[in-house]
């Protein structure tokens, strides 16, 4: 398992936001769709424990020509990829004592996550085992990265998300590079979230006071 020590940062206003970046030096990779499938038993057993089990669908976004990274074993005309992640209960870590207090506006969590070949067998093996394919939501990501320059920010990872009830960024990292790479973008602790997109789906139905289903773009699609 390797930790994953991450927040996320409500976005609202993205020009201003992109110009921060760009005056960081902040370069971005090629835009990323995203649909992601979680995992649960029938009881909601691993949501109980804080746990997720997801299986990830990542594609070129309309527009990107660029491929996206594959397992040596993929067809060369394949333009996706698919990932399985698994992840333990927020600051509840396999192995070590837990984050010191002053360290948890971070979310500190373990994570597994493999390249998957053959992503519908891995469902249908769940779904054999009496796990359900449960929640969807999709999002469009773009990655940026910090220059080199930027010594603090080595192994910082910036994610722009897109998603169907509004725009986020996650910085993952080290928590002094996260705090100071959120300070360089404008914002301080006071803005850290550290629900998930799940949360945050719940949370926006709730206040648009309207049924759950699945974070969808076009919902009637699925």
């Amino acid at each position: 398992m390797s930790r994953e020590t991450e927040i996320k940062l409500p976005i609202h206003n993205l020009k201003a936001f992109l110009r921060a970046l760009k005056k960081l030096g902040a370069k971005p990779s090629p835009r990323v769709h995203e649909h992601n499938l979680l995992f649960d038993t029938p009881d909601g057993g691993l949501a109980k424990h804080g746990q997720l089990l997801r299986i990830r669908t990542e594609s070129a976004a309309p527009g990107t020509s660029t491929r996206l990274r594959q397992p040596a074993s993929a067809k060369p005309k394949q333009a996706t990829r698919s990932l399985l992640t698994f992840k333990s209960p927020p600051e509840q870590l396999a192995i070590g004592p837990l984050p010191p207090p002053a360290n948890r506006r971070h979310k500190v969590r373990e994570e597994i996550e493999l390249v998957l070949t053959d992503p519908t067998s891995l469902q249908k093996i769940f779904e054999g085992l009496g796990l359900k394919g449960w929640f969807r939501y999709e999002k469009f990501r773009t990655a940026y990265r910090l220059p080199a320059r930027l010594k603090w920010a080595k192994d910082l990872v910036i994610d722009l998300d897109e998603t169907p009830i509004g725009t986020f960024v996650e910085l993952e990292g080290s928590g002094p590079a996260i705090d100071q790479a959120a300070r360089a973008l404008g914002f301080s602790s006071r803005d850290y979230v550290l629900k998930n997109y799940l949360v945050l789906y719940l949370d926006d139905c709730k206040h648009q006071n309207l049924t759950p289903s699945h974070m969808l773009f076009h919902p009637h699609a699925d």
